[in-house]
């Protein structure tokens, strides 16, 4: 059943809009540096194959061969983790970060301060080679870049070949 033309039920709600996602920039800080300790906490296992299998002690006391190695290995930083960790998406962080008035100074000295450790523990990483650097590079927008432009005209002749028959000189 509609609703009748003309009527004001909107009025009657107590709020309009969804609640801020952060009602400070403190708190929005706060997050953030939970995220950053929960990966440092948290670091992803490689598992590498061993040259030689070793044998231990499984839970019950027996003896078992391994044969693979669980690395610990250190988890990057990342914006789309970050507004997993947060409950929100990267487009509604980058919309939130455009819509910032010229007053909320705070919440763009937070959201710059943000982006600048996680671009900032990429990069380190890649550099010391924790992580893969062509990844990286991409996701810095760091990636080498060539644009050639080619119009199908070579700029240099192409090589001729010359052979002299019979005292004739001949190209090809």
């Amino acid at each position: 059943m509609a609703a009748p033309k003309g009527n004001a039920f909107w009025k009657q709600r107590s709020k309009h809009g969804r609640d801020k996602l952060f009602e400070s920039s403190t708190k929005l800080w706060n997050a953030a540096c939970e995220y950053f300790a929960w990966c440092d906490e948290n670091p992803w296992m490689k598992v590498e194959q061993l040259k030689k299998p070793v044998v231990v002690e499984d839970n019950e006391g027996n003896e078992v061969v391994e044969s693979l190695a669980h690395l610990p290995t250190a988890r990057p930083y990342s914006l789309g983790a970050l507004c997993l960790y947060l409950n929100c998406n990267t487009a509604f962080f980058r919309q939130f970060k455009k819509s910032l008035k010229k007053t909320d100074k705070d919440f763009s000295t937070v959201i710059s301060r943000i982006e600048d450790i996680i671009s900032t523990q990429q990069w380190e990483g890649a550099t010391v080679g924790a992580y893969n650097s062509n990844i990286i590079s991409r996701t810095l927008g760091l990636a080498d870049n060539q644009n050639i432009k080619h119009d199908g005209i070579p700029e240099t002749p192409a090589a001729k070949q010359v052979m002299i028959f019979n005292g004739q000189k001949i190209e090809f």
